[in-house]
C-alpha cells in the first residue's frame, strides 16, 4: 500500500480495516483545532427531544459522528488555512440517527456561523421526512432554555434563525424550485437515495453547488441509507464519485469527502456472510445506542426474511447492501451468471465480424414502454452465442415513469438507450440495424413477439423480411418461453453465451421474476409498472430462434434448419404446454403454432 503522503486528498485504501477496527471509515482530516472544540461543545450540550431523561448528545451520540462534524465544519489546509472538506457524503444504516444528528449538525453550524443574513438548508425527499427532521431540531431548543435565547423558531415556515446574525436554517421537502434565486451557504440533504428516484435532481443539485463557486463558499452534505432499489440517477452518480475518491482514484484534489459504511463488495455478494448477525455491528455504528442490537435480529427474523423480496429491501436499509443483479430467490436462476458472462469485447459491430448466423429480436414498443432489441449471433469458430441489446422509448415514458427516468437518462448516456421524440424514429433505427445485418449475408431470422407489431411488418417487407420468406418469425410467449429460458441459463453458467457489458441488461436482468405454474415457468416483472424488462425479453426470442439452429438466409432461403433438434424442441414444448392446460389434445394444438411465421 502507498504510503499515505503519496495518496490523494481524501483517499482511503484501508476502509474496511478501519470498520473492522471499530473506527470512522474515512481520511484524515487536517482541522482548525479551536473551530472543531467550538463545534463539539455546542454540538455536545444539545439534547435528545423524544428520548426519556433528554440525554445530551456527549453521552448518546457515538464518535462516529462527532469525527463527521468535526471534518465538515472545520476542516483547515495547514498552509493555506483554507478549507478542505466543501462537500461530504455519509452513507450509513437505517436507525443510526442520521436524521436527528444532521438536525444537530445544522444547529451547530447555525450557531457558528458569524457573517449576517446568510441562508442554510435542511433537504428531505419528502414532507413526512423534512417534518421530522424539524421536529428533531425544533425540540432540541425548546429543551434549553439557553438555546431558546440564540435562536428564534417558526413553526409554521419550518424556519429556525439565530437572532444575533439574521441567518436561518429552513428544513424543506425537495421541489425542483427548492433554491431558484437563493445561493445557500449550507445544505444538508436527507436521504440522497431518494432523489435518484425523482426527475430534475441532477439539476436542482447543480443549483445548490452553484454556492460553492463564489466568493462566500457554500458546503453540502449528504446523509442516506442504500437504495431500496438498483442505485440511479445523482445517487448512482454521487456513489460512484465517492467510492472513487475514497479508493484513491477521484482525483488529485477532490473537494467531497467519502464516509460510506458497507461491506467490500466480495462480502455483499456472499450471502452467508451478510446474513451472519454476528456480522452486523461492523456497519451499524450506533449499535447499542439508538439499535438494539436483539431488537434488529428479531425484526429480521420476523419481517425481513418473510420473502426474498423483502429480504431484498430489508438487507438494502439496515446493512447497507447494495441491490443488483441475482439477489432475488423469486428471480431468473440465469442472472446469477450473467455478471460472468460479461465480455468487453462484443459490440454490435463485433458480432457481425465473427459470426456466421445473426438473430435479431423485438419485444415490446408503445409510446409507454420500451422497445427492446437484440442481436444475437453464433461465432464461427466456437459456436458459442455472443449477445448485444439495446434499447428505444420516447420522451413521453420519462413523464409516465418518473421513477425511472434518472434511470433511463443514465442508459442514455452509456448510449445503450435512444430516446426519441417522433414516433417511428425507433423503426427507422431498428430497420438500419436488420438491414446492415442482412446486406452482409449473416440475417438468420427476426424473431419477435408477435403482439403488438402494427406498422414494424411494413417496415420490414420493405428490405424483404416477410413471412413468406421465412425470414419473420413469431415466438412462443408465457409458457412457451420456458426452454428458452432455461437454455439461456445453462449457456450463461456453462460460458457459451456471452453478451456486451451494459447497465441496461444488468437492471432488466434484475427486473425478471419467474413464476412458477403446475409444471411451467413463466417470466414476468418483479415490480409492476416501472420495472422494465423487454430487453431481456428481446434476449429470450433470439435464444429461443438460436436454439433451433438457424442458418444465415445467403445459406439457407428457409431462415431456419428444419433438423431434429427442431421436432425434439417441438416435443418439448408441446409435452409442457398439454401438462400445464392439462389436457394434452389441447396442449398439443397449441404447440403447433410455436415456430410458426408471425
Amino acid at each position: 500500500m502507498r504510503s499515505t503522503k503519496d495518496l490523494p486528498r481524501f483517499a482511503c485504501p484501508d476502509w474496511w480495516e478501519k470498520i473492522q477496527a471499530g473506527q470512522t471509515p474515512m481520511a484524515t482530516v487536517p482541522l482548525n483545532e479551536a473551530r472543531a472544540a467550538k463545534a463539539l461543545a455546542f454540538f455536545n450540550r444539545l439534547r435528545l427531544p423524544d428520548i426519556a431523561g433528554n440525554p445530551p448528545l456527549a453521552e448518546a451520540c457515538g464518535d462516529w459522528f462527532r469525527d463527521i462534524l468535526c471534518a465538515f465544519l472545520a476542516s483547515e489546509d495547514p498552509a493555506t488555512k483554507r478549507r478542505l472538506v466543501w462537500e461530504l457524503l455519509c452513507m450509513v444504516p437505517k436507525k443510526n440517527s442520521k436524521t436527528t444528528y444532521v438536525a444537530a449538525l445544522g444547529l451547530t453550524a447555525l450557531f457558528m456561523e458569524e457573517t449576517p443574513n446568510r441562508q442554510m438548508l435542511i433537504v428531505a425527499p419528502s414532507q413526512n421526512i423534512s417534518e421530522r427532521c424539524f421536529a428533531q431540531a425544533q425540540g432540541m431548543i425548546r429543551i434549553d432554555s439557553r438555546l431558546d435565547a440564540i435562536f428564534q423558531v417558526q413553526d409554521h415556515l419550518k424556519c429556525i434563525t439565530r437572532r444575533k446574525t439574521g441567518t436561518s436554517l429552513d428544513v424543506k421537502s425537495f421541489d425542483t424550485a427548492i433554491v431558484t434565486g437563493e445561493i445557500p451557504v449550507l445544505t444538508i440533504i436527507d436521504e440522497l437515495h431518494e432523489l435518484g428516484k425523482k426527475a430534475k435532481a441532477q439539476a436542482v443539485m447543480q443549483q445548490i453547488r452553484g454556492g460553492s463557486i463564489t466568493t462566500q463558499g457554500g458546503q453540502v452534505l449528504m446523509i442516506t441509507t442504500q437504495s431500496d432499489e438498483e442505485p440511479a440517477g445523482i445517487w448512482k452518480t454521487e456513489l460512484k464519485k465517492a467510492r472513487a475518491i475514497r479508493d484513491g482514484v477521484g482525483g488529485s484534489n477532490p473537494i467531497l469527502l467519502p464516509v460510506l459504511y458497507e461491506f467490500p463488495d466480495e462480502q455483499q455478494r456472499d450471502q452467508t456472510y451478510w446474513r451472519n448477525t454476528n456480522n452486523w455491528p461492523l456497519i451499524l455504528p450506533n449499535i447499542g445506542r439508538s439499535i438494539d442490537s436483539e431488537r434488529l435480529i428479531e425484526d429480521y427474523e420476523n419481517n425481513g426474511r418473510a420473502t426474498r423480496e423483502a429480504e431484498t429491501i430489508w438487507v438494502s436499509q439496515h446493512l447497507n447492501i447494495e441491490i443488483g443483479v441475482g439477489q432475488k430467490n423469486d428471480g431468473w436462476a440465469g442472472a446469477e451468471f450473467w455478471e460472468q458472462g460479461e465480455d468487453e469485447s462484443i459490440s454490435f459491430e463485433s458480432i457481425l465480424e465473427r459470426c456466421e448466423v445473426v438473430i435479431f429480436s423485438l419485444d415490446g414498443g408503445g409510446l409507454d414502454d420500451l422497445y427492446g432489441g437484440n442481436v444475437l449471433g453464433r461465432e464461427k469458430e466456437t459456436r458459442d452465442w455472443l449477445s448485444w441489446s439495446h434499447a428505444w422509448c420516447h420522451t413521453g415514458v420519462l413523464d409516465r415513469r418518473q421513477s425511472i427516468a434518472s434511470r433511463l437518462r443514465d442508459f442514455k448516456a452509456a448510449r445503450e438507450l435512444t430516446i426519441y421524440e417522433t414516433a417511428g424514429e425507433d423503426i427507422v433505427a431498428i430497420i438500419e440495424l436488420i438491414s446492415e445485418i442482412k446486406d452482409r449475408g449473416l440475417l438468420g431470422a427476426v424473431t419477435v413477439d408477435p403482439a403488438g407489431l402494427g406498422e414494424m411488418v411494413e417496415a420490414l417487407a420493405e428490405i424483404d423480411v416477410t413471412v413468406e420468406n421465412k425470414l419473420l418469425m413469431g415466438a412462443p410467449q408465457g409458457y412457451g418461453m420456458m426452454n428458452a429460458i432455461k437454455t439461456a441459463e445453462r449457456k450463461l453458467q456453462n460460458g457459451t453465451l456471452r453478451h456486451a457489458k451494459s447497465a441496461l441488461m444488468d437492471w432488466c436482468v434484475g427486473n425478471v421474476k419467474i413464476e412458477p405454474l403446475a409444471t411451467a415457468i413463466r417470466a414476468t416483472k418483479q415490480n409492476a409498472g416501472d420495472a422494465k424488462i423487454d430487453p431481456w425479453a428481446a434476449l429470450m426470442n433470439g435464444v429461443w430462434m438460436m436454439a433451433r439452429n438457424p442458418a444465415a438466409a445467403a445459406v439457407s432461403r428457409s431462415g431456419w434448419n428444419t433438423d431434429d433438434i427442431d421436432g425434439l424442441m417441438d416435443k418439448i414444448n408441446a409435452a409442457a404446454d398439454a401438462l400445464v392446460m392439462g389436457d394434452a389434445d389441447d396442449g398439443r394444438q397449441m404447440v403447433q403454432g410455436v415456430g410458426r411465421p408471425v
